[in-house]
């Protein structure tokens, strides 16, 4: 170990502090950027349109394309994970869905880790299938499981740690594998953040991102975002981007914007809190289980720089769920995570959602699964919370 403020052996923080903080003068001195609310941009004469349609100089055309504002949000993200390019969606689900759509046509074949995100779940089973895609799901906490069925597949979808189960995997190791093959490889970053993880630095070729989790960071926005290689965002640009739509608006982008610039501060406060609350509800009489990376010696957890406030435990039986979530006070009951607010989700009403293509039935979480999201309110005060519902919701 070092001394790094995280205490981890790589220190992402210090970096993106300045990086986000920091600008350029912005038109005029201002001190933030400007939000270019317009739909179309203008050319001063034949030239330059010609030359901007021919791919000869790079002018923002439309705001379905490019925006100035979307343009510095995306210059933004692709320096904190270390790519060359990013492109800026109006939700994560619009980024994954034309980043999947991009690299695998019909008749072609993906491999996801299990318990991955319940509407990246919905989109396999749903949506691809009517291309004749095939989806096959491996734990992908064991490399020799993903080798096996990584023969023959064109994509390998990763999240490390998965949503709900908060499983890890060895990212340098199954790239390697992925790259052997001629596989691209995507993973979604959202909970870890290019501030506690940068999978691009592992081999992986394209980052995805709900922006509306810690990015954003005060749950005041939708939006997504993809990073990699000018290569793989021109790929997607040509491929997906502008005929799904799904683009990012100049406001969004704004918001986004001023979210990053409190990343790296919001972040530790999150990951302390958040270790506060998982390890006094591992000494806690009615939890069987707590699902944190931190309590993991898998091979994966060396990728991570520190650990985000989101996190699941599973509750003893003789624990009433719905008398337990409604006790709680600060914990308010909702989806999402990464804003300012603790969240408390549990799996039992999860496993009742319509329609019934379900990621957690699929994959066997327990219906006694909660998941915490540990907002920034102060940790003692959470903790009360949480004991007096315990105290309420014992059988």
């Amino acid at each position: 170990m070092n001394e790094h403020p995280t205490g981890f052996d790589h220190d992402y923080l210090a970096e993106a502090a300045t990086l986000l903080a920091h600008d350029e003068p912005f038109p005029g001195g201002a001190v933030v950027p400007p939000i270019y609310q317009t739909s179309l941009f203008t050319f001063a004469n034949y030239a330059e349109m010609a030359d901007t349609f021919a791919g000869k100089r790079r002018q923002p055309i439309y705001s379905r394309g490019d925006n100035p504002t979307v343009m510095e949000f995306e210059s933004r993200v692709a320096a904190l994970e270390g790519a060359e390019a990013a492109r800026g969606f109006s939700s994560g689900m619009a980024a994954i869905s034309a980043t999947v759509l991009a690299f695998v046509g019909a008749g072609e074949r993906i491999v996801a880790v299990r318990n991955c995100y319940g509407d990246a779940y919905r989109l396999f089973e749903r949506l691809l299938p009517r291309m004749n895609i095939k989806v096959d799901y491996v734990d992908g906490s064991d490399p020799d499981a993903v080798a096996a069925a990584l023969p023959g597949a064109k994509l390998l979808y990763l999240e490390s740690p998965t949503s709900m189960m908060f499983e890890l995997q060895d990212l340098p190791h199954l790239t390697r594998l992925a790259k052997e093959q001629g596989i691209i490889t995507t993973i979604d970053n959202s909970w870890a953040t290019p501030v506690f993880q940068k999978p691009i630095l592992h081999g992986v070729d394209l980052v995805l991102h709900s922006a509306s989790k810690y990015l954003g960071g005060h749950s005041d926005t939708v939006a997504g975002v993809v990073a990699g290689s000018s290569a793989h965002i021109k790929h997607i640009n040509e491929q997906t981007y502008s005929f799904l739509g799904g683009k990012l608006s100049p406001f969004e982008a704004w918001l986004l914007l001023r979210g990053l610039r409190t990343l790296p501060l919001r972040l530790p406060h999150h990951m302390k809190s958040g270790l506060t609350i998982a390890e006094r509800l591992k000494a806690h009489g009615n939890v069987e289980r707590v699902n944190h990376p931190v309590y993991s010696n898998h091979p994966g957890k060396a990728t991570l720089a520190g650990y985000a406030g989101l996190f699941s435990f599973e509750v003893t039986e003789d624990i009433d769920i719905p008398v337990f979530v409604d006790a709680l006070k600060y914990f308010r009951i909702g989806v999402s995570w990464g804003g300012h607010e603790s969240l408390v989700v549990p799996a039992k009403a999860s496993l009742e959602q319509t329609p019934g293509v379900n990621s957690m039935a699929r994959f066997g979480v327990s219906p006694r699964t909660i998941r915490f999201n540990v907002g920034l309110e102060n940790v003692e005060d959470l903790w009360a919370d949480v004991a007096q519902a315990f105290e309420k919701a014992k059988k």
